[in-house]
């Protein structure tokens, strides 16, 4: 009787085995891509013969010995709805299925910022009544190897209902995209923020790099579970280095009196996140604190707490009493302190850190740091004490190289598309000049893996944001990236939207996406789609010293340079000699080129435009309002020069 059980169950095994199988991609409401071949792929039993139909076509296939199937469908024009059907030994029935044009939309924080977190998110909800844009929104997983099929996710309909997930840039591209054309859309949204562009790289590209192949040489294949054994015994030991004794959450609720005692507690500089500092990139509970001294006028006040912007929760304690509490990660923390509250002398804000995933810690404005006494304000940023007591410990997309690449692209491949936006860097700053190779591999590596040509890659220039105070004086990491991104353009069927003039340089995730997505698609329209426009601001290309000045010229001038500046005052322009030290330029415009100056400089040799980390005040544009790209005329070696990707062991 046993044995009869036991081949029954290996029967009904086998058969629940041979059922055709398709990848998650393949389903309800899906989007495919026109006038191209349409590959369409799944799983089945070995050897078993596969049917697909579709509008009018029909094709068969025969699984190979592994179960694996492809079939290529001929090119659709753009239409639907049509029903996808896979028939074996069961049948599988795709409905709703569009075809139109689709795009790829992947990178970090800010390609994935949802549409929820606009500042006008309700009216654009009101207008999101679109059936004809649909987004796959992939599950966020991590592999050490190549997957084939994704951990999750689904097609969805533009609607008031399902827009609060779509990707703000991915959307508005989209959205500007069936204004013009008026065909379906559909945006694939694989991105991860905080993500480096080493980890959406495959291992095979690495291989073929002389740039990485000695790295990647050294990193063997990776078991997730002895990588997370790994990273949690470094994490916890690197924490317990940095802060000189051991995490735990032991005796926590003391840290919020006044008394407590934290004179061995490191100290860390306030606002800024922790991933710039010497914490790092955790998640987890982190107490900080800061005392100070306050007079007797002060203390008998009722007063506001201000402690700008806390990612993600906080409780907060003002000499043991707490003043608030707040979950929402971008939302400002202005607390009341009741009179009575505060004393004349010490005084001690305690505040304990609640991070759930990415970034984390006090961060913002810095004038956003302070008490304010009813007009007079006491500031608050500077150094405050900090203690780690507990670490949230899951394995980074950071870890490894290519464990995005393997769990989020690898199952892609080959959907067919029409190309790709890319909204990344801001974790890469620290190798900025390593960029200059990475970038392009990544690129390379994403159109040999699908075997598609060169198919249109177009990607965000990173926006203003003063993360270091990064300058031409002591050196911009955002500078070197932003230059890494623009020399990224010498790669064919490529194009970059910058955003200089859109950003904020308070906040990492400037909250102005549709402009953004609306200049990626300026660059769609007119390079693809035939609707011949300017599509991009003016771009450094030669320069001709004469005397004290250096004459600049441009290409994508469009119908001619102009400045945002009322009073025609150029900004951002500075000017050095060969001591490389640079001074602030006076610039104009002239014969549609920028004649630069400085009365400090006699004999220059070089220029740098916007060469900030906050680059908010540059002005230089075409006239048709397309900002121009931060630039610089020199080779001289910057700061990130010697920095290079390595795999903590």
């Amino acid at each position: 009787m046993k044995k009869i059980l036991v081949i029954l169950f290996i029967v009904s095994g086998l058969n629940v085995n041979a059922n055709v199988r398709m990848p998650l991609l393949f389903s309800d409401g899906m989007v495919l891509q026109r006038n191209k071949t349409i590959p369409v792929w799944g799983w089945a039993d070995a050897n078993e013969k596969v049917e697909v139909r579709f509008n009018k076509q029909i094709k068969t296939i025969q699984a190979d010995k592994d179960g694996k199937w492809t079939v290529g469908l001929n090119a659709e024009k753009a239409g639907g709805p049509f029903e996808l059907i896979i028939t074996g030994k069961n049948k599988i029935v795709i409905k709703d299925v569009l075809v139109g044009e689709v795009w790829i939309c992947s990178g970090q924080s800010n390609m994935e910022f949802q549409m929820y977190k606009l500042p006008d998110f309700e009216i654009q909800k009101e207008l999101s009544n679109e059936p004809m844009i649909r987004q796959f929104l992939v599950a966020q997983d991590l592999s050490g190897t190549p997957k084939e099929d994704l951990k999750a996710g689904a097609w969805t309909i533009s609607n008031k209902e399902n827009i609060k997930d779509f990707t703000a840039v991915g959307y508005f591209f989209a959205k500007k995209l069936y204004a013009e054309l008026k065909i379906p859309i559909g945006i694939i949204n694989t991105s991860w923020g905080g993500t480096c562009v080493e980890t959406w790289t495959s291992r095979q590209a690495f291989e073929k790099s002389d740039e990485f192949k000695d790295m990647i040489a050294n990193v063997p294949s990776v078991n997730m579970d002895a990588v997370f054994e790994t990273y949690k015994k470094s994490l916890l030991g690197n924490i317990e280095k940095i802060q000189g004794f051991e995490v735990t959450t032991t005796n926590q609720e003391q840290f919020k009196n006044p008394d407590y005692k934290d004179a061995n507690w490191p100290e860390i500089k306030v606002p800024s996140l922790w991933e710039n500092q010497q914490i790092g990139n955790i998640d987890g509970i982190v107490w900080m604190r800061k005392t100070i001294t306050l007079t007797a006028e002060q203390a008998k006040k009722e007063a506001v707490l201000y402690l700008s912007k806390i990612d993600d929760e906080d409780q907060t304690y003002v000499n043991g009493f707490q003043v608030g509490t707040n979950n929402i990660w971008e939302a400002k923390r202005i607390y009341k302190i009741p009179a009575g509250v505060l004393k004349e002398g010490t005084n001690v804000i305690a505040v304990k850190i609640t991070d759930y995933s990415g970034g984390g810690g006090i961060y913002g404005d810095s004038a956003d740091m302070k008490i304010d006494f009813n007009g007079s304000a006491f500031p608050l940023d500077g150094l405050w004490k900090f203690n780690v007591v507990q670490v949230k410990v899951s394995v980074s997309p950071n870890s490894y190289p290519s464990l995005l690449y393997n769990a989020m692209i690898n199952p892609l491949i080959p959907y067919a598309f029409e190309g790709v936006l890319w909204y990344q860097g801001e974790a890469n700053v620290w190798r900025a000049n390593q960029y200059k190779k990475a970038f392009p591999l990544m690129i390379t590596d994403w159109r040999t893996k699908w075997n598609q040509g060169n198919f249109p890659f177009y990607f965000v220039q990173l926006s203003t944001f003063d993360e270091f105070g990064g300058n031409s004086l002591k050196g911009s990491r955002w500078a070197e990236l932003r230059e890494a991104q623009t020399e990224t353009l010498k790669l064919p069927n490529t194009g970059m939207a910058v955003t200089t003039d859109i950003g904020n340089a308070k906040d990492i995730h400037p909250t102005n996406k549709k402009d953004v997505g609306l200049r990626l698609s300026a660059i769609a329209l007119n390079t693809i789609y035939g609707k011949k426009q300017v599509y991009s601001g003016p771009m450094y290309k030669a320069m001709e010293t004469k005397g004290n000045q250096i004459t600049l010229r441009f290409t994508s001038t469009g119908t001619g340079l102009s400045t945002s500046d009322k009073n025609g005052i150029l900004k951002g322009f500075e000017i050095a000699g060969a001591d490389k030290v640079f001074y602030p330029a006076k610039a104009i415009i002239k014969d549609n080129k920028v004649i630069v100056s400085s009365e400090k400089v006699s004999n220059p040799v070089a220029v740098h435009y916007g060469w900030a980390d906050d680059d908010t005040e540059i002005n230089l544009f075409n006239k048709e309002n397309f900002p121009a790209s931060p630039f610089r005329t020199d080779n001289w070696e910057m700061i990130t020069a010697k920095e290079k990707y390595s795999v903590s062991k």
